[in-house]
């Protein structure tokens, strides 16, 4: 199987777990904030359903219809978990400001307590196991699946920490309040999240560090060629697109042209992983 793909099941079948330990839980003891925290897991449930859909069709190669590939499936992925990380915090905060209007007494919170660590613990070696693959393997969509988990982490230690306050003190509007600190922290990584995989989507340039490694790498064949210009990037996924103009010295033989950019499309690709790349090449006046 491949690597991502089985990174992706991996995460599907801990969020079926959590989700259903969660409301469980929830349900048996009244707290909206456990509650919020099955929300955010099924919400979860369904973003690693889309991850999973996602890191099949951009492994696809090029087909007629996507001669340039499926790499952008990641991005829009990756948007669509944005999104529904927003809708799970609205829910979460009107359910956490209904309970605050209207009360509701909660049993004792031993058993939420129990589950929140265990969903922190989870989710903090699963989201970790997503980022790995998702950095190596260049995937958008398996490292916003692991973003996404990871702020469960956090949200699960807040609510640990809210049940634990209503414990020792008794305070039942702990609760509510635990639930919309949760959602705000939610809203801060979807943001992130969403600027992360979205922007791609318009075409945006690779990173710093990218267009400095192919300069660098047209530096060294400076003795070969006059210079270059129209230097562009765009990211798709995990594939970077770089295309630029080549100057070369008006006499030099076709052949000598094409090896010339064989060889500095051989360099690029060995810096620039799942690159792809097109020059132009133009006599100097």
């Amino acid at each position: 199987m491949d690597v991502k793909v089985k990174a992706a099941w991996v995460s599907v079948a801990s969020n079926i777990t959590l989700t259903t330990g969660k409301l469980v839980v929830g349900l048996m003891i009244g707290s909206v904030s456990v509650i919020s925290e099955a929300i955010h897991s099924a919400n979860d449930l369904l973003a690693s359903f889309i991850a999973l859909w996602a890191v099949r069709k951009s492994g696809k190669p090029p087909d007629k219809e996507h001669p340039y590939g499926h790499g952008k499936v990641e991005n829009i992925a990756g948007t669509i978990e944005a999104l529904l990380i927003f809708i799970a915090a609205a829910v979460i905060i009107s359910e956490s400001i209904e309970k605050l209007r209207h009360g509701g007494e909660m049993l004792d919170p031993v058993w939420g307590i129990a589950v929140m660590g265990l969903s922190a613990a989870m989710n903090f070696a699963v989201s970790s196991y997503l980022l790995k693959v998702g950095r190596e393997q260049h995937s958008v969509a398996l490292e916003a699946d692991g973003i996404h988990l990871r702020t469960d982490v956090y949200t699960s230690l807040g609510v640990l920490a809210g049940l634990l306050l209503i414990k020792i003190t008794g305070h039942q509007i702990i609760d509510p309040l635990a639930a919309i600190l949760v959602a705000l922290l939610i809203i801060k990584a979807a943001w992130e999240l969403i600027r992360k995989a979205f922007l791609p989507l318009l075409d945006t340039a690779a990173d710093e560090e990218t267009l400095e490694a192919v300069n660098s790498i047209l530096g060294e064949f400076d003795e070969k060629l006059v210079g270059y210009h129209d230097l562009r990037s765009r990211k798709a996924g995990r594939d970077v697109h770089i295309d630029m103009h080549l100057v070369v010295e008006a006499d030099m033989s076709t052949k000598e042209a094409h090896d010339l950019c064989d060889n500095i499309e051989y360099r690029i690709k060995q810096k620039v992983m799942y690159s792809t790349v097109l020059i132009h090449v133009e006599p100097s006046e």
